[in-house]
């Protein structure tokens, strides 16, 4: 194997496979990069077992290639070695079968290596009907609920998010059982069949770093897995095995309180009570609803307090008393694209609902915290 190209070219192709490399990795192959130069170009693969992924750079993007073949190099340096190279151009070229020499004009890496045939074997399949979502959407419909999964491994299905396609719908849901993110989106094309898999967090996360715009993602889905096709790149994940909770009865349907409340202010203010609230626990400040006025304060012993006052629309003019963690809250304000949003309320015990003045596809769901 030997070719020449550019630094820019194969840097973005090994920025997006080492995401899959793991460093808890009991394989040593699989802590390696699988180069593999064909006639249509050069394919990169990584895999921890669990995530696959595999860029393909066409023949047409590489500068000059002057013989096939492959081999496996070691994911460790292969990154930083390409990065720092001194020239926009780089060259490849194996030796003696095991061995890689990467080089410019004034200077070079000999890599020690593996054997191309002692990866295993890791099948990418593919189904006849697959289902199609903009990128950017897809982009959207992770950040604004992955941040809401476990990270206990107590229940591993909490770890996950939930996709639950119904017809010509994406219902979407990421819970940790204290808080819970709701997106909804239309499909393009409706399903055949109605499928709900739960994709680990983790490896979705790094799906999205991928997604750089608006180009359609396909998702072929499995009994264990599901495979994303986004432009050059195949993206492949095991799913988490188990029944994920039914959290449709969470939601309220019927609210005592509706607050209107400015998105930018809501979020300062919080912000600032929640400085005395750092190094706790669980982040806690105190809403007050009195009428018109909304009062946000936190309160530690050894430090202070701190009172926040702001002014709000809101169609019950009882006192109310409700706690919550600010880091729940600003993570989920966060999500919000309008400058209106509206917190719907029943009591201090009942969950708190988020949602944005006119988006009806997205839901924030906080539970309060009690303070005696």
């Amino acid at each position: 194997m030997k070719f020449t190209i550019e630094k820019s070219v194969i840097l973005e192709g090994l920025s997006n496979v080492t995401r899959a490399i793991s460093t808890k990795n009991v394989i040593p192959v699989l802590n390696g990069i699988k180069f593999e130069l064909t006639n249509n170009g050069l394919y990169l693969t990584a895999s921890d077992s669990e995530l696959t992924i595999k860029v393909l750079i066409e023949a047409k993007d590489i500068k000059q290639i002057s013989s096939l073949g492959g081999i496996i190099i070691q994911s460790k340096y292969i990154l930083d070695i390409v990065r720092k190279m001194p020239s926009d151009l780089i060259n490849f070229e194996v030796i003696d079968g095991l061995k890689i020499k990467i080089y410019t004009e004034n200077n070079q890496y000999n890599l020690n290596c593996l054997d191309i045939n002692d990866y295993p074997d890791v099948k990418l399949e593919e189904n006849k009907d697959p289902i199609i979502i903009n990128g950017e959407v897809f982009k959207t419909i992770i950040n604004q609920t992955v941040f809401a999964i476990s990270n206990q491994e107590l229940r591993p299905i909490l770890t996950g998010v939930n996709f639950k396609f119904i017809k010509d719908v994406l219902e979407t849901v990421a819970t940790d059982s204290y808080r819970l993110a709701k997106k909804n989106i239309k499909l393009q094309t409706p399903v055949e069949k109605d499928v709900e898999i739960v994709i680990p967090g983790k490896n979705i996360m790094e799906l999205e770093r991928i997604i750089t715009d608006d180009s359609d993602i396909e998702m072929h889905i499995f009994n264990n897995k599901v495979l994303f096709k986004y432009k050059n790149i195949n993206f492949q994940t095991n799913l988490l095995s188990g029944n994920y909770p039914n959290t449709s009865n969470l939601i309220p349907s019927e609210f005592a309180y509706i607050v209107k409340v400015n998105k930018k202010d809501f979020n300062d203010a919080i912000d600032r009570a929640a400085l005395l609230t750092q190094g706790k626990d669980k982040n806690i400040v105190k809403m007050t609803l009195d009428n018109t006025k909304m009062i946000i304060n936190s309160y530690a012993s050894e430090i202070g307090k701190v009172e926040e006052q702001l002014m709000v629309e809101t169609n019950n003019k009882d006192h109310l008393e409700i706690s919550f963690s600010s880091k729940y809250m600003l993570e989920a304000i966060k999500t919000l694209q309008e400058e209106e949003i509206l917190l719907l309320l029943n009591s201090d015990v009942k969950p708190i609902i988020i949602k944005a003045l006119t988006d009806e596809s997205l839901i924030q769901l906080i539970l309060p915290i009690k303070t005696y």
